[in-house]
């Protein structure tokens, strides 16, 4: 399917101003560009409406957190669903401003509290900071749920790209904690799985798109190598989800695009979930690029696939009860 026009006019727009690759600058500046394209021109809007959207610092395991927690249009007595939220950005920028457009949609369509996580970012805290920081984090709603959404068999992790990945990794280790509530399902967006292939050998669509559209490989091998660390083990399922056991886990929606570098390792993640008997409801939206859901104020398809994504969701999320 040919390239979403509105997509096509902001790739063009992107092109002629120039890109400078991440590797030419610093962690910390690549950052400020993130807020200057997301909260300096709000893509998304922060108007979307919720309840309420308030931060707060929460203490998971022996770390601080910032969190952002949303809650829906509606009396706080009304039992729903509680959503954690790790942002995407390569484990290196993102936060909790750039991704509050995707949280507000997800709270207003799913109806549920979102809890957005500012985990520990590299270089500065490279893996396994960020998993560490996600679970603790899940586990501080789930021992919290009274305060938040306040049932304990609608708790979900999601995440969108290095947090898709995080949010993949959190069900893995839940699964492998008896002394824990099982999780009601998963929201995967556009996430990344495996480290380890960074050439594409396995996944063609690395080399495919891996220019012209937004995310490239040379941004996926940047932010690749401020997170690794000193890691040597890419096939850790802490790392690559795609070599981690299966079998067991919650519910999954996961979500790709059709000119992703990363839509394979995604795909193949979905196809063995499904292979283990994970219920897996997958949506490849073709014509999108990866980050659509920040995109959809300016791309009518873009608007559609977030929606189709939280009706998704709300409906897996009503199956696991």
């Amino acid at each position: 399917m040919p390239l979403d026009p509105h997509l096509q006019g902001l790739l063009a727009l992107a092109q002629s101003f120039g890109r400078s690759p991440l590797e030419a600058g610093t962690p910390e500046q690549a950052r400020r560009l993130l807020r200057t394209l997301t909260v300096g021109v709000r893509i998304l809007p922060a108007s979307i409406p919720v309840g309420s959207a308030t931060d707060h610092v929460i203490r998971a395991g022996r770390t601080d957190l910032p969190v952002r927690i949303y809650r829906p249009v509606g009396p706080r007595t009304t039992r729903r669903p509680t959503l954690v939220y790790f942002h995407g950005g390569g484990f290196v920028i993102g936060d909790l401003d750039t991704h509050d457009g995707a949280c507000r949609w997800l709270c207003r369509e799913v109806d549920a509290v979102v809890v957005s996580v500012a985990y520990r970012r590299a270089p500065e805290s490279p893996f396994p900071a960020a998993v560490d920081d996600a679970l603790a984090a899940t586990r501080w709603a789930v021992d919290h749920i009274g305060r938040l959404g306040g049932d304990r068999r609608r708790v979900v992790v999601a995440g969108d790209s290095s947090g898709g990945n995080l949010a993949a990794a959190v069900t893995q280790a839940w699964r492998d904690d008896p002394h824990r509530p099982p999780l009601a399902a998963q929201l995967l967006i556009y996430p990344v799985t495996d480290l380890e292939d960074e050439g594409g050998e396995r996944y063609p669509s690395r080399l495919e798109h891996a220019e012209g559209y937004l995310l490239t490989g040379d941004d996926l091998r940047w932010f690749a190598s401020h997170y690794l660390g000193a890691t040597e083990d890419r096939r850790d399922p802490r790392l690559s989800p795609v070599h981690g056991d299966p079998t067991g886990l919650p519910p999954a929606v996961i979500v790709t695009a059709e000119f992703d570098p990363l839509r394979d390792e995604a795909e193949a993640y979905a196809a063995a979930l499904s292979s283990a008997g994970v219920p897996v409801v997958h949506h490849r939206f073709d014509g999108l690029i990866h980050g659509f859901f920040a995109l959809a104020a300016i791309s009518p398809a873009c608007r559609a696939a977030v929606k189709t994504s939280c009706t998704s969701l709300r409906e897996t999320i009503a199956r696991a009860r």
